[in-house]
């Protein structure tokens, strides 16, 4: 299986548990790896036989700059689950969506949360 990959997209969202992170609100780093077949375009320079991945970061962005979840958790389940809805031609996506800065009196680079889906023989969505 082929993969594209966006990496290091950043929004501001208003994700957490806290009601100052719903406030306030804090930039997210999303990254996508998504599996599907590419041939096609490869072999015809066809943008029809692929993903606009300036299409694939508006997606995004509508998802992490509008409705508030509780967990990151939900955030990037939420957008596995509807890039896997949307795009057809996608048979696996593993979305990673950072939260760099917890509002905790601690030192590091974030909190990362990576969850893999893919689709079924059937085509239904699925847990990898």
């Amino acid at each position: 299986m082929d993969k594209m990959s966006v990496k290091g997209m950043r929004f501001y969202g208003y994700h957490g548990v806290f009601p100052e992170e719903n406030k306030l609100g804090q930039q997210f780093f999303v990254d996508l790896e998504l599996s599907m077949e590419l041939e096609q375009a490869a072999q015809t320079d066809d943008l029809a036989y692929s993903i606009n991945y300036a299409e694939l970061h508006s997606f995004t962005k509508e998802i992490v700059e509008g409705k508030p979840f509780k967990l990151i958790e939900a955030l990037t389940g939420h957008i596995a689950s509807r890039l896997l809805e949307a795009y057809t031609m996608i048979n696996e996506v593993t979305v990673r969506v950072t939260k760099p800065h917890p509002p905790f009196d601690i030192h590091f680079d974030g909190v990362t949360v990576e969850l893999r889906r893919k689709r079924d023989a059937d085509g239904r969505v699925i847990s990898a």
